[in-house]
């Protein structure tokens, strides 16, 4: 089942409130998905700063810091629940080489704005563990899951991040993700679990790596991608939502002149400010609605 949610702020007075938001949001999507739940919250760009999200099987932080050190100058870690936040100036073809040499360290997503989080266990629980609510940001999604196509470990967990500054979340399956996943790996996106989600992550990296837009290639994807499916795609500047043509998963969607929430479920929204003013619509079959440049 899943539930899915996705917020874009358009007035940045709330940008404080982005962790609280999206809380309410999660929390609220916790009985479509009790296995495992993530999120990925957008903050301002630091110029020639990346920031890396990964989850650790260890504690021992000022460890792992001295031998990132060895390898890398200008570091800074921090730690939250079982996850690290790694930011450094060094670019990510040469510092996700240096990740796999670590093997207690799994890579979750980069950039210069993303941080993802992700986790097993009941929803309510793992927004809990990160604190959430404490995020500020310009635009975050999340998901909680109820495992269908592997196993329910942080692997298999969502949202996907294939690119820098891209993630993925998505509430279906798809059926030809196999085929997919081969071609993608051949032109050099890396795929590491069996989830199908990973593969439609990766294709989406795939049409942005070809300077396609976000809605080019979701909708490029309506066309390769076999399944029923509703996805909520993020970049550093903003964010998308598609539903296949047959549109059995559903979504709803509240639009105000400061923010615009999307959902599984309207509940999941009836927390936000004046949303009992907002325009509330069910996106339409095989059509995609973004925000954001």
């Amino acid at each position: 089942m899943c539930g899915i949610v996705g917020i874009y702020l358009k007035n940045k007075k709330y940008n404080s409130q982005l962790g609280k938001f999206l809380t309410g949001m999660m929390n609220s999507m916790a009985t479509r998905g009790p296995d495992s739940a993530g999120f990925a919250i957008y903050s301002s760009e630091k110029k020639k700063k990346y920031k890396y999200s990964v989850c650790s099987n260890t504690d021992q932080v000022k460890e792992i810091s001295k031998k990132l050190s060895k390898h890398v100058k200008d570091i800074k870690v921090k730690s939250i629940s079982d996850h690290l936040i790694i930011e450094t100036a060094l670019k990510p073809k040469k510092f996700i080489e240096i990740l796999k040499n670590h093997e207690e360290l799994s890579l979750v997503g980069y950039g210069s704005c993303i941080q993802i989080f992700k986790q097993v266990g009941n929803p309510k629980d793992v927004v809990k563990n990160f604190s959430l609510e404490k995020f500020s940001g310009s635009h975050a999604i999340g998901h909680t899951r109820m495992a269908t196509e592997s196993a329910i470990t942080t692997d298999g967990s969502h949202p996907y991040s294939t690119g820098e500054d891209e993630c993925l979340v998505h509430n279906g399956s798809l059926s030809n993700h196999n085929n997919l996943r081969r071609s993608l790996q051949k032109k050099g996106i890396e795929i590491k679990s069996m989830n199908d989600t990973e593969v439609a992550a990766g294709y989406i990296s795939n049409g942005l790596s070809d300077k396609k837009s976000l809605k080019e290639t979701l909708l490029d994807g309506l066309k390769e991608l076999d399944g029923f499916y509703t996805f909520i795609s993020g970049t550093k500047n903003g964010m998308a939502i598609v539903r296949d043509e047959i549109a059995c998963k559903p979504a709803v969607i509240a639009e105000t002149k400061d923010y615009v929430a999307i959902a599984s479920e309207f509940q999941a929204m009836a927390h936000l400010p004046n949303v009992n003013s907002a325009k509330i619509f069910e996106p339409e079959p095989g059509k995609v609605y973004s925000w954001g440049k």
